[in-house]
């Protein structure tokens, strides 16, 4: 990714009645008019959805998945929802392995092999709203600003434009040929130059989206036409996997911290890595630490749970992942004193990349949302599929070909998942909703985000501009190292490497460390941050 120049600091937001945050300020518009309406925040989150995969096309889309965290104030309950699309029933792992080897291809149509779940989030979501929370708001309301801004067009962010120009594996001289008619038709970043940036055809997907609901993109004459897009690119998705589709309400993950409880979604999601994060970190007095005691302490708890992620996830419908063992008191306690505090243990972490974005938002009710959603890499597959104006997800790319390893390619399966929507609870409601992209960065972008605000007293805006690290590996690189944005003062690189930390200094805001959003709810309202890495805002009324 390219670098991010910010030259003010982002204004922190407050409200009373209701609020959202997302990475880019059309979708935060969206959410907050939908509340203005009379809609709660399950209702203002698929605005916000919805016009940020027409708006953010280079994070996330109607092709797209995503993962849900909601908390219902009238049945006083936590619930998630799995919207992640399963592989097709034509993925084989045999016919993969002998066609690609080690590794599944990052573009194209093969990476195209899962089905893209989103439409069935926002759709799930909504009937929730409708249902139990009883919305006046209806659905065709909900996607009307998308279908808008993708009619009319809108100008191209910062972010839109920097990450397009970065992505030279789609639209540099290399690009695979037959990506680049349908892509380079629409998405090219010299059509960023213009004054509007307009998306036909997503507009005429998403408006029979909003009159055929779910069943429209599932298993109507919308998803015939998507299956032919993708069939044409060599997509072993067919008719019957879309038909099949459904996005699972399950049970969220929970560890205590500091009084509260900390949750997110359960595995085939890394939700339990950022989970055992903190409950790692509970055994340390985060507070009473300098800032390069407080890094290392949270590296090396990430260090451990990664340990786990990598060896274990996968989706549990298929293959064991021993959660409880994870996230089981005594066994994090004796794993916590591997931790020394005056040296880097070696380390091993498998890539978790991806492009990605998060949005949060509450009302005065006490309904909550993190939401989570994403093509995997920018851009996808880069398999526009045919006419549709939808970018098909790669995320199926992240399969192993490795008949032993527990992320292994089956037919209907979900694979390991990096998208976390989360939350931080006080006595059964929300304190702090909370969430970032970043793939391998997100479980320690939430760490950052919760022990700066929980232990260490920052408000909200601040917690989210504070300089951020990343630690690991991503695509196409052999080292490991621990990359800290510039805005870090030189004594805690300096302090780090002396304890054995291979640091690196990026620039001082990077895309790298994700874009993140929180809300603080507090008793007289809500305070909420957005992070000037990306494009976004957060908006109250």
């Amino acid at each position: 990714m390219g670098r991010v120049t910010v030259a003010t600091r982002w204004p922190e937001a407050r409200a009373r009645r209701g609020i959202v945050a997302s990475p880019h300020a059309l979708a935060s518009e969206a959410g907050v008019a939908i509340l203005r309406r009379g809609g709660n925040a399950v209702d203002a989150a698929i605005a916000a959805a919805a016009t940020v995969a027409v708006v953010y096309p280079h994070m996330n889309g109607v092709g797209g998945d995503n993962g849900w965290l909601i908390r219902d104030a009238r049945r006083g309950t936590l619930s998630a929802l799995n919207a992640a699309g399963r592989a097709a029933a034509a993925a084989d792992l045999e016919t993969y392995r002998a066609r690609f080897g080690a590794a599944i291809p990052a573009r194209g149509g093969p990476a195209a092999l899962t089905v893209p779940g989103a439409v069935s989030g926002w759709w799930a979501a909504h009937r929730l709203s409708r249902d139990t929370l009883g919305s006046p708001i209806a659905w065709a309301a909900l996607l009307e600003d998308a279908i808008a801004r993708a009619r009319d067009g809108f100008p191209p962010s910062p972010g839109q434009r920097r990450v397009t120009a970065a992505t030279a594996d789609l639209f540099g001289a290399a690009a695979p040929a037959e990506l680049r008619p349908a892509l380079w038709r629409v998405y090219h970043p010299a059509l960023l130059a213009r004054e509007r940036f307009a998306q036909a055809d997503l507009a005429r997907t998403l408006a029979e989206i909003a009159a055929g609901g779910a069943e429209a993109f599932y298993r109507g004459p919308l998803a015939r036409r998507v299956v032919a897009g993708a069939a044409a690119a060599g997509s072993p998705l067919a008719l019957e996997d879309f038909a099949a589709h459904a996005a699972d309400w399950v049970e969220p993950l929970r560890v205590p911290y500091r009084g509260g409880v900390a949750a997110s979604l359960p595995p085939p999601t890394q939700g339990v890595a950022a989970l055992a994060i903190l409950a790692l970190l509970e055994g340390f007095d985060l507070a009473a630490l300098d800032e390069a005691d407080w890094l290392h302490l949270v590296v090396e708890a990430t260090k451990l749970a990664f340990e786990d992620r990598d060896r274990w996830l996968g989706d549990p419908a298929v293959v064991p992942v021993p959660v409880a063992r994870c996230l089981d008191p005594a066994r994090l306690a004796a794993r916590r004193r591997r931790i020394s505090r005056r040296a880097a243990m070696p380390a091993a972490a498998a890539p978790m990349d991806g492009d990605t974005i998060a949005i949060v938002a509450a009302d005065a009710e006490g309904n909550a949302v993190s939401l989570i959603q994403s093509l995997y890499w920018e851009f996808g597959s880069g398999v526009l599929a045919g006419e549709t104006g939808v970018i098909l997800q790669n995320r199926g790319a992240f399969f192993a070909l490795d008949p032993a390893h527990p992320n292994r390619l089956a037919p209907r399966k979900r694979t390991a998942h990096t998208l976390i929507p989360s939350m931080y609870l006080v006595d059964g409601r929300p304190r702090l909703v909370y969430g970032t992209m970043g793939g391998e960065g997100q479980p320690q972008t939430q760490a950052a985000l919760l022990t700066r605000i929980v232990d260490r007293g920052l408000r909200p805006q601040a917690a989210v501009e504070a300089p951020r690290w990343l630690w690991g590996r991503t695509w196409g690189e052999a080292s490991r190292s621990l990359r800290l944005e510039a805005r870090f003062a030189p004594e805690v690189a300096a302090s780090l490497r002396a304890r054995g930390h291979d640091v690196s200094v990026v620039e001082a805001w990077s895309d790298l460390m994700g874009h993140a959003q929180v809300i603080r709810v507090d008793p007289d309202g809500f305070t909420a941050g957005s992070d000037p890495r990306a494009d976004g805002a957060a908006l109250g009324c």
